[in-house]
């Protein structure tokens, strides 16, 4: 008698594979179907282009423009062009001397060095270093004093701008704590300011100040005025809108 299994055998288990889902004969025949169209569609366009006649291409030769006559426009004058108004003598940019003021006391006239204007600030070694970092080209002055205590500055700084902004980088620049202040219109970040309390110095009368600065393209606009009576917000904008429209 053939002997039993022992119970410790266990028979091996055989994987059984997973069962791949057959097409049916229905997709193969619309592929066939699709493919047999697909190429019939194609000859028969062939077959047509062939019939054809062969579409002319352009001609690669264009009809020569016939040049418009006559003159071309006048080129724009001094007072339109602003590089001629700017690279010219800064001077008559300048705003005239009102009626009845007299010529300022400290001086300050016509056209100014770096070494001028650099004295003309506070820490002057330290500005005339800094003005030759900004690329200093040149700078005029007027100025005018009205009675015994009222007197205006003005001053037109111009840059070279090869490297930097330096007409609109300057001009944000200026210390003016303990002021108010108003956007100058029609300059873009041109501000004035005015003081409220005046400097005050044993042996003076009291001096109020108020300034404006703007900039357009390389030149920088700078205005002072000083009087021992309060100074008007209007007076500091009049003057600053008014030489603002010549540059």
């Amino acid at each position: 008698m053939p002997e039993e299994p022992g119970i410790s055998e266990v028979p091996e288990v055989v994987p059984v594979p997973a069962r791949r889902r057959r097409r049916g004969r229905t997709t193969l025949l619309i592929a066939a179907a699709a493919v047999l169209g697909l190429g019939a569609g194609t000859c028969a366009g062939f077959l047509i282009q062939a019939d054809r006649e062969p579409t002319r291409l352009p001609s690669l030769s264009q009809p020569v423009l016939t040049q418009a006559k006559g003159e071309g426009p006048e080129p724009l004058s001094a007072a339109q062009d602003r590089q001629v108004k700017t690279d010219g003598d800064l001077r008559k940019l300048l705003l005239s001397k009102p009626k009845g003021a007299k010529d300022p006391e400290s001086g300050v006239e016509g056209w100014l060095t770096m070494a001028d204007y650099a004295d003309q600030l506070l820490r002057s070694d330290e500005m005339f270093s800094d003005l030759a970092g900004a690329e200093f080209r040149r700078a005029v002055a007027t100025g005018w004093d009205v009675g015994s205590a009222y007197s205006v500055e003005i001053r037109l700084v111009q840059y070279r701008q090869e490297e930097s902004l330096a007409a609109m980088d300057r001009t944000g620049n200026w210390e003016v704590d303990d002021t108010n202040s108003w956007p100058i219109p029609g300059t873009g970040y041109g501000m004035a300011y005015v003081t409220d309390e005046p400097e005050t110095e044993p042996g003076y009368l009291p001096l109020y100040s108020a300034e404006a600065h703007a900039w357009r393209g390389d030149i920088a606009m700078e205005i002072w005025i000083y009087d021992t009576k309060p100074i008007p917000k209007a007076k500091i904008m009049d003057l600053a809108e008014r030489q603002m429209e010549r540059l």
